[in-house]
């Protein structure tokens, strides 16, 4: 294919994706499912056929997503979060998958290691389309880091195990602790490899002035990351994951210019949009009706192996929640198990199969061919889901608190780029104070009218039925700032394990008395 076409078959996708986008608002269809439904019919009109290449997906789609959503996760929110993420992306993948590679060999009489790839590739969730969802309809923010978190570290979990199965493949043999002492240095010589070029980054982006070089910097992170793992040997996506983590809430955070913020985010945020629109139009170029109408009874008998095991990991592992964190409510477990949504990386993983592996073709149809009934079946259902489940609690008080929130919020920036704008010289100091006194009041208010609401909810409200979760919301990050406070004194030898012990103890109960966010 030349370049010349190439730009054509870029321009009609990008007509088909806006196109896509105005219908899905008005027929209020997932963005994503419409992508995949607009593709299917889209390569009888190419006169090339285009695909979905794995290794452009691995290589370059993936790193981008991953990272997108790493500098976009507030640390502290995803530490008071990690328990129940942890049990779904580690324990809840591996159960689901040995579940669903039992039945397709049970079913399709597979042997084991194609039953545990499809396993595998099959117990990996997609939430761009849940995510998607949320934008539109406003849920619980502790439902919607769960979703996030279990995502971002689910596809790395995917990985290694997908690579461990493959070797086991290539060289005929694993022993148990073998096996174990490769996933530990996969993982954890991902985090080491994420953790490095993630602070290396942070002091070069710190003396970046330019919002475009930062830009280019951050760009570099993310791909040169995963590459760097790859080489070394360990998990590139769980590189990734790291450095986007602590890029995202070190590095943004000091000194940064709310300019080259803005830019930044925006960057990341339209980089992430434009690869999905791709992956999931690829998705429906890919998928051959013909060969999924044959293969539809071996596809249903896929669909109802990962949600078999996703019903069998989702309700158990969260019923242990409340032993040693905050309880899941049941329609939040709801949610997870029906948004159990198949998407890019499975049908990636699915071409990345050896060719020398038998029944390859089959086995890559049936992965097709469940991506095709989640995307739509789960993908059209969810909007309806997520306002049957009444999960969307937006009352007017909430409403109150979050406007009041932002004039705060707003009031404050203002006045830190007053301060710098002062101290660069730009401004002189009798502007410079007129302009603060403006927003000085602003703050005031808002922080006046916030006070008395909190007032009023620790007066008059009980706490399992307030609407202000917000100001719960915010205490809680109080009491995790507290706890890490204690910890990193413990750590020192400041004060004793028994003192520290008996508060965070004190803490949790504290936190555990709280409103779900």
């Amino acid at each position: 294919m030349n370049v010349t076409e190439l730009v054509k078959i870029s321009i009609i996708l990008l007509l088909v994706a806006t196109g896509v986008a105005l219908l899905s608002r008005r027929l209020r269809v997932p963005y994503v499912t419409g992508l995949v439904l607009a593709g299917l019919p889209i390569t009888e009109l190419l006169s090339h056929r285009i695909g979905l290449d794995p290794s452009l997906v691995l290589n370059l789609f993936l790193p981008i997503l991953i990272f997108e959503a790493g500098i976009n996760t507030d640390v502290s929110r995803l530490r008071s979060t990690f328990k129940p993420i942890a049990l779904l992306a580690v324990p809840g993948a591996i159960v689901s998958s040995a579940i669903i590679a039992v039945m397709l060999k049970l079913g399709l009489v597979l042997t084991w290691i194609p039953a545990l790839l499809v396993g595998v590739i099959l117990a990996n969730t997609d939430t761009v389309s849940m995510i998607a969802v949320f934008k539109e309809i406003p849920v619980p923010s502790r439902l919607s880091t769960i979703v996030e978190g279990e995502t971002l570290f689910n596809d790395a979990a995917a990985l290694v195990s997908f690579n461990l199965i493959l070797q086991v493949y290539s060289t005929g043999s694993l022993t148990l602790i073998e096996g174990i002492q490769q996933l530990l240095f996969i993982a954890v010589g991902g985090c080491i490899v994420g953790l490095v070029l993630g602070y290396l980054s942070i002091p070069v982006f710190a003396r970046l002035d330019d919002p475009l070089s930062s830009l280019l910097l951050t760009v570099a992170v993310a791909l040169g990351t995963f590459q760097v793992g790859q080489f070394i040997g360990v998990s590139g996506a769980v590189a990734v994951v790291v450095a986007g983590l602590i890029f995202g809430n070190l590095g943004l955070s000091r000194n940064t210019s709310a300019s080259s913020r803005i830019t930044l985010l925006s960057f990341w945020e339209y980089a992430s949009f434009t690869v999905n629109t791709f992956i999931f139009l690829l998705i429906g170029l890919e998928i051959n009706l013909v060969t999924f109408w044959k293969t539809l009874p071996a596809v249903l008998l896929a669909v109802l192996a990962y949600q078999a095991g996703r019903i069998l990991t989702v309700y158990p592992l969260l019923a242990t929640v409340r032993w040693f964190d905050r309880p899941i409510p049941l329609r939040w477990q709801h949610l997870l198990f029906l948004g159990n949504i198949k998407g890019s990386l499975s049908m990636a993983l699915a071409l990345s199969l050896p060719t020398t592996l038998p029944g390859r073709d089959v086995l890559i149809a049936l992965v097709f061919g469940s991506v095709l009934v989640s995307l739509v079946g789960q993908g059209l259902s969810l909007p309806w889901l997520v306002k049957r489940l009444k999960l969307s609690k937006f009352s007017e008080t909430q409403q109150q608190v979050e406007e009041l929130q932002a004039q705060l919020m707003t009031g404050k920036a203002a006045q830190e780029e007053l301060d710098s704008l002062l101290k660069s010289g730009v401004l002189p100091k009798s502007v410079y104070e007129e302009m603060r006194s403006v927003y000085q009041v602003r703050v005031a208010g808002a922080e006046k009218s916030l006070r008395d609401l909190y007032n009023r909810r620790v007066d008059n409200l009980d706490a399992k039925n307030s609407d202000l979760s917000k100001l719960d919301a915010i205490r809680r990050r109080l009491l995790l700032a507290e706890k890490g406070v204690l910890n990193e004194a413990l750590r020192k030898r400041i004060l004793s394990e028994e003192i520290v012990r008996g508060r965070i103890q004190s803490l949790d109960e504290q936190m555990l008395q709280l409103d779900d966010d």
